[in-house]
């Protein structure tokens, strides 16, 4: 019986991964209701503004109705239904092709604008000082690393992580910040794409890594040349 259950949770998991994705309000009104139901009727349980970035979660990528997980840092998560009219699916934009992609490297290359990212081991002896940790029943579990969240190992030993992402346009030169790439572990990049917004000059860099429990999306935003952030989210 509790093989089928891991099954039956694979399979899921493999499904959500299939379509869930991130997604930008674009809105005329300025913004889109969130519904408690997929209903133009049901109850509207909160409003998220437009350029907002959401993570979407279907199990048909052309069904009418989407659901939704909202997170920002001043307000609690919200979750719901939204219309697919009102978003603007980041996989939509232009895709930055890739000219390198392996288990340690990966580059996107378009005219003046590349993205560098290497990845590798992650030295967990070196670094076990910076872990905190809960029991959970007879287990230990990895929680934090740095005070920070972990993402990607399910409470076991990182297996690797990234060393830097880097963005050239021109001349200049763009780092993402350690800190918000330092608790990501269990790279995948040949996972990895990277899109570019021509009309509000914003490139988006997305990536699905590790597997199972421990599966988790990112998404990094740099607009106008400025880096604006990053948003995680659990594909399931």
């Amino acid at each position: 019986m509790k093989t089928k259950k891991i099954f039956l949770l694979l399979a899921a998991l493999s499904t959500q991964l299939s379509f869930a994705q991130f997604a930008k309000v674009v809105d005329k009104d300025g913004y889109v209701n969130v519904r408690k139901n997929a209903d133009a009727k049901s109850n509207i349980i909160g409003k998220i503004n437009s350029e907002e970035i959401l993570y979407i979660f279907s199990e048909d990528p052309d069904e009418s109705w989407l659901n939704i997980d909202y997170s920002h840092k001043k307000e609690k998560p919200l979750t719901g239904y939204i219309h697919r009219s009102r978003v603007k699916f980041i996989e939509s934009y232009t895709e930055v092709p890739s000219t390198v992609k392996n288990t340690d490297n990966a580059v996107f290359k378009s005219g003046n604008r590349t993205v560098s990212i290497l990845s590798g081991p992650f030295d967990y002896p070196g670094h076990k000082k910076d872990f905190s940790s809960v029991t959970a029943g007879n287990d230990r579990l990895l929680e934090k690393y740095k005070g920070q969240e972990i993402w990607g190992t399910d409470g076991l030993v990182p297996q690797t992580h990234y060393k830097s992402i880097t963005i050239q346009t021109g001349n200049k030169t763009i780092q993402i910040p350690q800190k918000d790439i330092e608790n990501l572990f269990n790279v995948n990049n040949e996972s990895t794409r990277c899109y570019f917004d021509i009309h509000n000059d914003t490139l988006y860099i997305m990536m699905n890594n590790s597997e199972g429990a421990g599966a988790y999306a990112a998404l990094f935003i740099i607009k106008k040349g400025e880096y604006k952030g990053r948003i995680l989210a659990v594909p399931f």
